[in-house]
């Protein structure tokens, strides 16, 4: 990586075929042949991720399950890794999404090290704890990423989400003024979600994508259904048509929410918080993200920690070109992260 990069406004430029926003979109979930690279030689890690929220596992710690890659021998062995990388996956993604395997790939071969965490239920880990997953339970994935922070050893850290895994990436990097992340360099959301309630709309109305995540998210209850049948019944759902709708069963029947409303707001991220931002905070995202409106990200107030990119073009983690089809977002993490090592 070279030490004086480009904006990203001026960086990436994708082939006029490839400017719609929905078909970035769909084009993001498409995983190229070397982005497994970074399976290769993964290694699972559990994290002891702090007392339990749930009221389902009193006096029982949450686990997390991550896994870590170290760089690629290719890299001169006689230099030190430039850092560790901590990917956050998206709602219903999880360690081995596209874009996780794909940024993961790139970041091993640019000589870091790399940690790829699950959220709880996501990936293969339904089975970890008892409760199931709320957006609002951040204390315990910070407290993981405090843990994976620790294994960087003094070298810069840096913590990468997309998506939902962005909006915790912005609210950890708002937490660390009082719950301080060992080795922080900078913290980086692509196309975060800061207003919970919005998106779920705007989800529901985009027919492809309700269908897609409602199957996802209603497979992802069942499992954890049959895994703890004692607690969970959730095959009402299975007739409920909206992710909107689904979300207040769910919250009325499971949490103490009083329904969808309250439980969106409870991790939608306002303007005014990033006042108190203390840790460096970059966002990425596209004018032309069907499920995040760019007037959440021009209204943020100026910080020196923080940075935002709005480009034209992108999707919502989509970020690709054509000529030969290629995914630009390692390209575009690459360069932000060079100005921090």
């Amino acid at each position: 990586m070279h030490a004086k990069h480009p904006d990203p406004e001026n960086q990436y430029q994708p082939h006029r075929l490839l400017r719609d926003g929905n078909l970035q979109t769909i084009l993001g979930r498409h995983i190229p042949r070397d982005a497994a690279l970074v399976n290769e030689d993964e290694q699972i890690i559990l994290f002891d991720a702090g007392p339990d929220r749930t009221d389902l596992d009193p006096g029982r710690a949450v686990r997390l399950l991550g896994f870590y890659t170290p760089r690629r021998n290719s890299v001169d062995p006689q230099t030190a890794p430039k850092g560790l990388a901590m990917l956050v996956h998206g709602w219903e993604g999880d360690s081995h999404s596209a874009y996780n395997l794909i940024l993961g790939s790139s970041l091993i071969r640019a000589g870091f090290d790399v940690v790829r965490m699950n959220m709880r239920d996501h990936g293969p880990t339904h089975h970890l704890n008892r409760g199931i997953f709320f957006a609002t339970l951040i204390e315990e994935f910070h407290a993981a990423t405090q843990q994976v922070g620790l294994l960087a050893a003094g070298r810069p850290f840096f913590i990468i989400g997309a998506s939902l895994g962005g909006n915790f990436v912005v609210r950890m990097a708002l937490r660390h003024a009082h719950c301080p992340i060992p080795n922080l360099r900078r913290a980086v959301a692509v196309n975060p979600v800061l207003n919970p309630r919005l998106t779920c709309i705007l989800l529901d109305n985009h027919r492809l994508l309700r269908r897609y995540f409602r199957r996802r998210w209603l497979d992802s209850l069942l499992k954890k259904q049959k895994l703890f049948p004692e607690l969970y019944d959730f095959t009402p759902l299975a007739s409920v048509p909206t992710i909107w709708e689904m979300s207040d069963w769910v919250t009325k029947s499971m949490s103490h929410y009083s329904g969808v409303e309250e439980y969106l707001d409870a991790y939608s991220v306002q303007p005014s918080e990033f006042h108190d931002l203390a840790a460096p905070l970059t966002i990425l995202t596209a004018a032309n993200d069907p499920l995040i409106p760019s007037d959440d990200f021009t209204e943020l107030p100026t910080h020196p920690q923080l940075r935002v990119h709005v480009l034209p073009y992108g999707g919502h983690v989509g970020y690709n070109d054509l000529f030969p089809l290629r995914n630009c977002l390692p390209d575009l993490i690459g360069a932000l992260l060079a100005q921090d090592t």
